[in-house]
């Protein structure tokens, strides 16, 4: 058992060291807090603003994370990786083969001329879900990466959510053809869909040409 004096000694050397510690503390403190005073005073009269300055910047930048975050949550829940990542077999069937996640339809895959429809069949798809044909004709899902050349890297906020409100590709080109359900994504306001391509610009970008879509022959009079 310790004795008294030995208790004592402890008790003291303990207060001595959470006494330092508390000292160590306060200097770090209003050192800081100086530091942070002399960053933010103007020569003119001191004022501060330095720190309104670092809190706009903070509150921006978690603004633009926060339009990622959501576009992450919105291309992942409506099932964008379904058609515009190519699937791969694997233990339990098709599942999206994330190396070449939002790349669209690979360039290397040709596809043959698709099937004739039959009985009520109106359309066909191939085992990558990345080429589909019907009576439009047969259509390639995009490259939705950032890459500059082949994707979606030279366009405009505005150009993606003119696409996505007319069905046509940066709202004045060709008509974005099936399966893709822009008909149901226009109805999405405007600030998901600029979170969508704000998540887009952020995935790896992929070179990867998707061919142009093959559009069926009108019928004849």
């Amino acid at each position: 058992m310790m004795c008294r004096t030995d208790v004592m000694r402890l008790t003291v050397r303990r207060i001595v060291a959470v006494t330092a510690l508390a000292g160590l503390m306060l200097v770090a403190g209003v050192s800081a807090h100086t530091a942070r005073q002399g960053a933010g005073a103007t020569a003119a009269g001191g004022a501060t603003t330095a720190p309104k300055a670092a809190a706009a910047k903070t509150a921006s930048r978690d603004a633009n994370s926060g339009s990622v975050a959501r576009g992450n949550y919105l291309v992942n829940a409506m099932g964008c990786h379904d058609c515009h990542t190519p699937a791969k077999m694997g233990p339990n069937g098709p599942e999206p083969d994330m190396s070449h996640a939002l790349g669209g339809h690979p360039a290397s895959l040709a596809v043959p001329a698709p099937p004739a429809p039959s009985g009520p069949w109106v359309g066909s798809v191939i085992g990558t879900f990345t080429a589909w044909s019907g009576p439009w004709g047969v259509s390639y899902t995009a490259n939705l990466t950032p890459d500059k050349a082949t994707g979606l890297g030279e366009w405009t906020e505005q150009q993606f959510v003119d696409t996505i409100r007319t069905g046509r590709r940066q709202g004045r080109g060709r008509e974005i053809l099936p399966p893709m359900p822009w008909p149901a994504f226009k109805n999405l306001n405007d600030a998901d869909l600029k979170a969508i391509f704000a998540y887009l610009r952020t995935v790896k970008p992929l070179e990867n040409k998707v061919p142009e879509p093959v559009l069926a022959e009108a019928p004849a009079k």
